[in-house]
């Protein structure tokens, strides 16, 4: 009675802890925000560095993606700060309500928001009221250590979920009589699970642009618990515990419970980060996921195998001939994973070496053909002498074993610095965005719209409106853009009239991104002549 009781209570167990890992699992895919891209700032009213005569009654700042605010302040030119709290937002256009009045000066609105994919984004909008100050200076709060903290969790975490779980996994269903290793196996679990809540207090700190001191104030994990990566800790730390347990119990119970840790593995990755927050999410997602898995299963069976063989342990040659035998599917399935995924988020060949991510990613092939080449020499010419009992080619083969593991951890290593770098597939989303910038005098204003945004061919396009907000019927206008420090001469076109009550500029070339000054000369009549200058921000 007694054994049919425990047996129960660990069928029921072993139910509950895969429905639990089902329930975070399909939160984490289909509920968290859906995104396709980092997002960018793509244009702010008023326009960056505009001259107002009077005070605006609000701040409109426009994003490549749906975004979520985080901290906004006011700095006056006297430099004194002003938290900004009512404002409204449709997704990407944030629409802040600006305190009133605002002294004459130049001020400086400081935005910070987190976009959908669980990045926070930052920056600052300087403008004048009246008359042109100083302006004033914003400290930088954030500690300078925050992201190497960042980059350092991420790779435990790593380590935790690849060779802690997939280690799990491997002693758990690969492994024969014998196991080795285990305690290594034990090492990472705890790390994983020690350094994900931390990475998730972390990822507040960095969202609201705070020093370490705050770490453990109810803002910034109010904050954290509002990302995307909360989903990514919190079904880590599930498959971490998970596979605690797969270790302590016997095996024939403990299987479920290794399964389950590895598919939850797959399914926190999947749950935010770059990759995961592209378009079309219905591929991107699952293959993130097929990704993470393949990678647990192969490293974390690389130190408990090596062990094993070098310890001579029984049963040492049933774990490497299963091992070998399902290593060929589960590298196939990273190959056709990791290209589409490639493919999708650097989209042209010379992203690759333009981009930081496109660099990252040349030096993670490079040592991902490294590590095939290791594997191949060690599944084709070493596994097969070791099964047979020759004690050489074991020792080759525990040595080959070791140094894939050292290459997989570099790997690891590489693949967190992508969390600081967009994608060249954000990147481009937010150059095709459009620039803009509002013109205005006492006799006439203008809203010109460069499209895309960034440097190359592009089309402009200018309303113009009298200085009551009126149509303003001019005979011709001329567009002047100018940029003295690179000592080309003025760009002047002339616009067209198409008849919708706009006039265009096409096959207009901006040779070099940066802040250009822009003129409109606006023939009202023969006799008057109106202009009307201001910056507008191109984008590499």
């Amino acid at each position: 009675m007694q054994h049919l009781i425990s047996h129960s209570l660990r069928a029921g167990f072993q139910s509950l802890a895969a429905a639990v890992v089902v329930v975070f699992g399909l939160l984490a895919v289909f509920g968290v925000s859906q995104a396709s891209a980092h997002a960018s700032l793509v244009k702010t009213e008023p326009a960056d560095g505009a001259m107002l005569q009077q005070s605006p009654s609000r701040f409109s700042l426009g994003f490549s993606e749906p975004v979520s605010p985080l901290v906004l302040t006011l700095v006056r030119p006297d430099g004194t700060q002003e938290r900004l709290t009512s404002f409204r937002s449709d997704g990407q256009t944030l629409d802040i309500d600006s305190p009133q009045p605002l002294g004459n000066g130049t001020h400086v609105l400081s935005w910070r928001v987190i976009s959908a994919d669980g990045h926070p984004v930052g920056g600052s909008l300087l403008f004048s009221v009246g008359s042109i100050s100083a302006a004033p200076a914003i400290g930088e709060i954030a500690d300078p250590w925050l992201h190497c903290a960042i980059w350092a969790a991420k790779i435990v975490l790593y380590l935790g979920l690849f060779l802690g779980v997939g280690g799990a996994f491997a002693l758990t269903w690969l492994a024969g009589e014998g196991r080795g290793a285990e305690r290594f196996v034990l090492a990472m679990l705890f790390a994983g699970l020690v350094v994900a809540p931390v990475s998730l207090g972390l990822q507040g700190l960095d969202a609201l642009g705070a020093p370490f001191e705050q770490f453990a104030q109810a803002i910034v994990w109010k904050t954290a618990f509002g990302t995307s990566f909360v989903w990514t800790a919190l079904i880590a730390a599930i498959a971490l515990g998970l596979g605690l347990l797969a270790l302590v119990l016997p095996r024939a119970d403990a299987k479920p419970f290794a399964a389950v840790a590895l598919i939850a593995v797959g399914v926190a990755l999947a749950a935010s980060g770059h990759a995961s927050a592209a378009a079309p999410q219905w591929l991107t997602r699952p293959m993130v996921f097929l990704h993470g898995v393949g990678i647990a299963f192969w490293a974390g069976a690389l130190t408990p195998l090596a062990v094993t063989l070098s310890r001579q342990t029984p049963g040492a040659e049933t774990f490497l001939r299963r091992f070998s035998k399902a290593i060929m599917p589960i590298v196939c399935i990273l190959v056709i994973a990791g290209t589409v995924l490639a493919v999708i988020q650097v989209e042209t060949l010379s992203a690759l070496a333009d981009t930081d991510y496109g660099r990252l990613l040349l030096a993670k092939l490079a040592l991902v053909v490294g590590l095939f080449a290791l594997a191949a020499t060690n599944r084709w010419v070493l596994t097969r002498p070791a099964e047979a009992g020759q004690t050489a080619a074991g020792r080759r083969l525990v040595r080959s074993i070791a140094v894939e593991t050292v290459i997989v951890l570099v790997i690891f290593g590489v693949a967190a610095g992508w969390r600081f770098t967009p994608p060249p597939r954000a990147l481009a989303i937010a150059a095709a965005e459009p620039a803009s910038t509002h013109m205005m005098t006492l006799d006439a204003m203008a809203d010109l719209t460069v499209t895309p945004g960034r440097a190359g061919s592009v089309s402009a396009s200018i309303m113009l409106m009298t200085g009551d907000f009126g149509p303003l019927d001019a005979k011709e206008v001329t567009l002047v853009l100018s940029k003295p420090e690179t000592s080309i001469e003025p760009l002047k076109r002339i616009a067209a009239k198409p008849g919708d009550g706009t006039w265009l500029v096409d096959g207009l070339v901006i040779p070099f991104p940066g802040r250009w000054t822009v003129r409109l000369d606006i023939l009202v009549s023969d006799f008057e002549m109106v202009k009307l200058e201001g910056p507008i921000d191109i984008r590499p």
